[in-house]
């Protein structure tokens, strides 16, 4: 009896030992490690009247949804699950319509949004004008923006991802799909 005492107590010292010799710190809930590639843009040109440059690890694809319109693409980014949707239309006395429908679909978001934060845009060499939205809180597109000339042509472009928005895990990929949206607003030429 008093050998398996010594057993017992020997293998209980055995592995205090064992156990001690690293130091445990508790972690936070945390979410999963983003690797962002390096900014790189390509230069996007079609028979559409627009260009743009968008980054090198986003694909093109035309927009196949049931009300696509000609010149309606989708920049996807297969290694985010996300995709920036664009939409064109000519402007035929209706830029009012246009703008205010692209101001109602944004603001949607309020219910989920904890603010709306606009960005005016204007580049009047190029003849660019537009608005940056930047939504925030836990809304189902954080970007959205829209690029008239204010005569003939108006674009809107908004960013979504196929995820269950958490402002907090998804804030370092919305910075980071920003820069591009920005990049691709300042790039913008109509032809």
């Amino acid at each position: 009896m008093k050998t398996s005492y010594h057993y017992i107590i020997t293998l209980l010292i055995l592995l205090l030992v064992l156990a001690c010799q690293r130091s445990y710190t508790p972690k936070p809930r945390g979410f999963l490690r983003v690797d962002f590639p390096d900014k790189d843009y390509v230069q996007f040109d079609s028979v559409c009247p627009y260009t743009f440059e968008y980054p090198s690890y986003g694909k093109i694809v035309p927009d196949t949804d049931y009300i696509t319109e000609p010149c309606w693409i989708n920049i996807e980014f297969p290694d985010f699950d996300g995709k920036i949707h664009i939409s064109y239309k000519e402007v035929n006395h209706n830029l009012n319509d246009f703008i205010e429908d692209s101001r109602t679909l944004t603001y949607k978001h309020t219910i989920k949004a904890d603010a709306i934060i606009e960005t005016v845009y204007t580049n009047p060499e190029l003849g660019v004008h537009g608005i940056l939205y930047d939504i925030k809180g836990n809304a189902a597109s954080n970007l959205q923006f829209y690029l008239t000339d204010s005569n003939v042509h108006f674009l809107r472009g908004s960013l979504y991802f196929n995820v269950q928005p958490e402002k907090d895990s998804l804030a370092p990929v919305i910075s980071f799909f920003r820069e591009d949206i920005v990049r691709l607003m300042e790039s913008f030429k109509w032809k």
